[in-house]
């Protein structure tokens, strides 16, 4: 199960008992912000792309959408979206659960501007019911990221 891959993952950091796990689902910014009694903006949403032959994730804030002019100007290429079977298959974490940590080898993460605004976030951890209250600097320490993008818009 992908959540205990994560909880794996965070003992190196001692922080495995900071993931939250719920009743209900927690697996859209919605239904996130809700099980945890947050704004939707501050879910730290996971978004899965293919990129010049191999796949990465730019963790946004929950109100903010990808910018198709800006997305292509950061990656040069279209973005494009993976398929629920190839974020699986490709990042390790079903759709709903998709987070930064403890994805495969190869996955190339990034974190959009968006979420600069905040103090605290909320990624999900592997599941559909899981979350992790983490600062920025926390975030850019667990999720090994390769830097800062700006490539979203509507926040």
């Amino acid at each position: 199960m992908s959540i205990e891959r994560v909880k794996t993952y965070f003992q190196k950091y001692g922080i495995q008992e900071k993931i939250q796990e719920f009743d209900v689902s927690s697996a859209t910014v919605e239904l996130a912000a809700a099980a945890l009694g947050c704004e939707p903006q501050r879910i730290a949403k996971s978004l899965s792309f293919m990129a010049n032959g191999h796949a990465l994730l730019v963790v946004a804030a929950g109100d903010a959408r990808i910018d198709n002019r800006k997305y292509k100007e950061q990656f040069h290429t279209k973005a494009k979206m993976l398929s629920a079977e190839e974020v699986e298959n490709l990042v390790g974490h079903a759709v709903g659960g998709v987070c930064p940590f403890a994805v495969k080898d190869g996955v190339d993460i990034y974190l959009d501007i968006s979420l600069k605004r905040f103090t605290t976030v909320f990624p999900a951890c592997g599941s559909s019911n899981s979350a992790i209250r983490l600062t920025i600097p926390e975030l850019e320490e667990y999720s090994g990221y390769v830097g800062w993008v700006d490539v979203c818009k509507g926040y």
